[in-house]
């Protein structure tokens, strides 16, 4: 059983910086593709990054290129985004997801269809 666990949301103000984590657990973790989603109210699901395990690709939505980046850490099962200049319209909950199956591919890896496993959330606050 995939399990993915997101911590590291908060409340912060405009220009200030956080940084998320997802704990992954029950899969092989260099075969998968992981992805960061958000979702605010009244929105749909949109992608903001996404990386391969094992093939070192990484890619991001428009709207945070530059200011947030995906990174991992194999040997702790652990995915990160790491969010700096924070706006108000960032304000969402954030989801880590997986993928058993993994495309060099943007519009593939930031859609949230693409996607098998979910985890609960961590709810972004930027306030300006």
């Amino acid at each position: 059983q995939v399990t993915l666990v997101e911590s590291g949301g908060g409340s912060v103000q405009a220009g200030g910086s956080l940084r998320l984590s997802c704990v992954a657990s029950g899969y092989t973790y260099s075969s998968y593709c992981l992805g960061w989603f958000r979702q605010a109210p009244g929105k749909e699901r949109e992608g903001v990054a996404s990386a391969s395990t094992g093939r070192g690709y990484t890619h991001y939505a428009d709207s945070v290129k530059g200011r947030f980046t995906i990174s991992q850490d194999g040997a702790k099962n652990t995915l990160y985004l790491e969010m700096n200049s924070l706006k108000p319209e960032d304000t969402a909950m954030y989801y880590c997801a997986a993928s058993r199956t993994c495309y060099d591919s943007a519009s593939w890896s930031l859609r949230d269809t693409s996607y098998n496993y979910w985890g609960q959330g961590t709810q972004v606050t930027v306030s300006s």
